[in-house]
């Protein structure tokens, strides 16, 4: 087994006296997603800060692999609108590359349209999408991100993940993300880490959802109308999630429920969900 890119051990940190990280080991592997999940004010993203060396444990190591290169894709950007400041721009703001290099990995992550288009006017998925290829102008070797599907709708998200994902086939990268969104993170990720101060039970998704420790954090609802979301389909979405392309026939994607329910939009695109009253949350952590 290849040594981890990142590896924490028993790491603890106190903020005013509160135990934050509280014996805390977690390993990243090159090419594996990683997803943390856990309520607000768990330590989520003090222990990613941790582990990426921007905050220092009271006891416990970091080993990282020397000269580690980290793309970080933050929960949303915030953007001056009055500010002109086109994606072309944003993209060369802390590194040099040239139009084509832009244009490459706005490609890569289907957007490389909006090149030219004001950061301001762009959709939720949209600018998620130029963030992430900023991140693939450092052709990173891990990529983080938080709450990567905070503002973009169902269906977009769906995409989002699956673009993640062959981004971390292409580059061979692991990816670590932050998320709450329970009903379809468990789709894109080969390990969750169910974590409130301390790692409360991690592993394989399917295995993650019937714990016990998972369901007394979640509630017996939430995690059993969490489903593996398997997203087949013979069309493509665009970045606000609606559907582009395709045979122009009905859709239909089952998510193997006990119980669902149906909705349908002007595209005849049935999904059939049951998540019950799971709805992505924004992320505060306030563990400080």
């Amino acid at each position: 087994m290849t040594a981890p890119l990142i590896e924490g051990r028993g790491l603890t940190l106190s903020f005013g006296g509160e135990r934050v990280l509280d014996q805390v080991s977690l390993s990243i592997r090159a090419g594996e997603i990683i997803t943390l999940i856990g309520p607000n004010g768990a330590g989520k993203s003090t222990l990613v800060k941790t582990l990426l060396g921007l905050q220092k444990p009271d006891s416990g190591d970091v080993i990282r692999k020397s000269g580690l290169r980290v793309g970080y894709v933050p929960q949303k950007l915030a953007i001056d609108q009055v500010l002109p400041l086109t994606v072309k721009r944003f993209l060369t703001l802390t590194r040099s590359a040239s139009r084509a290099d832009c244009q490459k990995v706005l490609a890569q992550v289907g957007a490389a349209h909006v090149i030219d288009a004001q950061m301001s006017s762009l959709s939720g998925g949209e600018a998620q999408r130029v963030m992430l290829a900023r991140t693939l102008l450092l052709r990173p070797e891990l990529l983080v991100l938080d709450e990567p599907t905070q503002g973009v709708d169902v269906s977009g998200q769906a995409e989002l993940y699956r673009l993640i994902d062959e981004i971390r086939r292409e580059l061979d990268c692991a990816v670590l993300m932050i998320s709450h969104d329970l009903h379809l993170v468990m789709a894109k990720t080969d390990q969750v880490v169910c974590f409130n101060r301390h790692v409360c039970c991690s592993g394989q998704p399917e295995t993650v959802r019937q714990h016990p420790e998972y369901r007394s954090l979640f509630g017996v609802r939430e995690a059993d109308a969490i489903g593996i979301y398997t997203h087949e389909h013979d069309h493509e979405h665009d970045l606000s999630g609606h559907v582009v392309g395709g045979c122009g026939h009905d859709h239909s994607h089952d998510h193997s429920h006990d119980q669902g329910h149906h909705h349908h939009n002007d595209h005849h695109h049935a999904h059939h969900h049951h998540h019950g009253d799971v709805q992505a949350h924004k992320e505060a952590d306030t563990a400080k």
